[in-house]
């Protein structure tokens, strides 16, 4: 059974390895000399930095003459902001970012990286801004009864550093590409955002367009500055012989999205450890053992992809633990309710960001609590049934069963009980088949008392 799991396993792996790579060929021959899109959507996390910088790679292989970041994000973390404005910076393809669609935007750190392309584009009803590192930008607690905020709280010197530093990285590149500095430090320090119109008034973008091809037009004969040296943007003029090739995720981008997933993760972290657990449990059941550890290698491996909140994931173990000794050491509940809570705030700390998309889902930690609380209830419930339980083992269980006379006997001889045959001593005479009662156990030898009247 288990090696045709296996053999099952290595042919989808291969079909997906050979049906991958024939993918890859197709698009090598077909993106080769076109222009590049690609596609920022949503939160800036892992897989979309892996998404980005393997597209860059992949166009410059392909001699694209220009590489399109088309974006609409609210931001995102910032590793992966930086990840990819290095390999921006790095690039020897002219790089352009476009807010687009209509109603698109492009804040935190997708500020970065428009001010961090070779030429930054909006489309018009889109905005950019918002630069501020988002741990500092949540809101202060609200005042006591009776009195008012007159002033903001004074940030912390951490909240400065973070400040300080994100105004200077953002500062840097605008003097890098020629863009509004002044500017960029406003939308880190105080939030500032602009739209479409009033950006390219301000220098923060070099142009407004409606669409793909409208931007092609504009930035055709371009000269730009790609790793030090003025390189002219050379594309076709006419737009029905441009080649346009829109770069789409992959197998991988997608696997990647799943698993560093915040609430994905603890779910894969649920399944590993109850499954290492049940293992434990039965060993040899290998089916549990092998689920679970990949469950929590996944998670591991995702964990360390994103700002991990220490405290939170302390808490974490420490609730998991408490729910473990519940099931080996009953306590009635006691420490089964305190893992549970300890695995809730946990869970709520896990990662190091106020941005919504990297945070465990609230309905997913009361999911994996209620689970939890569920089999505690079941182990404390199975453990009062059998605290209730008579003893079913023991000498003392014999007292009182009824047993029947092998052969005649006076004094000592031996009865039979269930399926066992025992020496016994009666208080009188015992006829061959008479029942008898046992009354007292010692040792191995039963004193027993002949019920009058019954036969076996």
């Amino acid at each position: 059974m288990q090696k045709n799991i296996a053999v099952t396993g290595l042919a989808i792996l291969t079909a997906l390895f050979f049906s991958n790579a024939f993918h890859a060929a197709d698009t090598a021959t077909e993106s080769q000399n076109a222009i590049w899109v690609i596609n920022i959507e949503g939160a800036i996390g892992p897989a979309t930095s892996d998404y980005v910088i393997r597209g860059l790679d992949e166009a410059q292989m392909a001699n694209a003459p220009v590489i399109i970041l088309k974006m609409s994000t609210p931001g995102g973390l910032d590793t992966a902001m930086r990840d990819i404005i290095k390999a921006i910076l790095a690039s020897e393809v002219p790089v352009v970012s476009y807010v687009s669609p209509k109603g698109s935007r492009a804040a935190s750190a997708g500020t970065y990286i428009s001010y961090a392309s070779h030429i930054a584009a909006m489309a018009p009803a889109t905005n950019l801004g918002a630069a501020t590192p988002v741990q500092i930008a949540s809101p202060s607690l609200p005042a006591s009864p009776g009195e008012e905020n007159t002033e903001p709280a004074a940030p912390s010197s951490l909240e400065k550093k973070m400040v300080n530093d994100a105004a200077a990285y953002i500062r840097g590149l605008a003097e890098l590409r020629s863009r509004n500095a002044e500017w960029a430090e406003l939308a880190v320090r105080e939030a500032a955002s602009l739209d479409a119109v009033e950006a390219l008034d301000a220098g923060v973008i070099d142009l407004i367009a409606e669409d793909i091809d409208d931007l092609l037009d504009q930035i055709q004969g371009k000269v730009v500055s790609v790793d030090g040296d003025d390189t002219v943007i050379e594309i076709e003029t006419e737009s029905q012989n441009r080649r346009i090739h829109h770069h789409e995720a992959d197998w991988r981008t997608e696997i990647l999205t799943v698993i560093t997933n915040p609430s994905m993760i603890l779910i894969l972290g649920m399944i590993g450890f109850y499954g290492v657990i049940l293992e434990f449990y039965n060993p040899g059941a290998l089916i549990p053992g092998v689920i679970g550890v990949i469950c929590l290698l996944l998670a591991a491996y995702s964990v360390q992809l994103l700002p991990l909140n220490y405290a939170g994931l302390a808490l974490l173990v420490l609730g998991l633990g408490l729910m473990v000794a519940e099931a080996l050491v009953p306590s009635f509940g006691i420490l089964g309710i305190g893992g549970v809570i300890a695995f809730s705030i946990g869970a709520l700390m896990l990662f190091d960001t106020e941005m919504e998309a990297f945070q465990v889902g609230l309905p997913t930690i009361a999911a994996t609590a209620v689970v939890s609380a569920a089999l505690i209830f079941a182990t404390v419930s199975i453990a009062m049934k059998i605290r209730r339980q008579a003893v079913s083992t023991g000498a003392d269980v014999m007292i009182g069963s009824i047993g029947h006379a092998m052969a005649d006997f006076e004094d000592e001889g031996q009865v039979k009980v269930g399926a066992e045959i025992w020496n016994a001593i009666s208080d009188g005479p015992v006829s061959s088949g008479d029942k008898v009662s046992i009354t007292k156990v010692d040792g191995l030898l039963l004193n027993v008392t002949k019920i009058e009247g019954e036969k076996s």
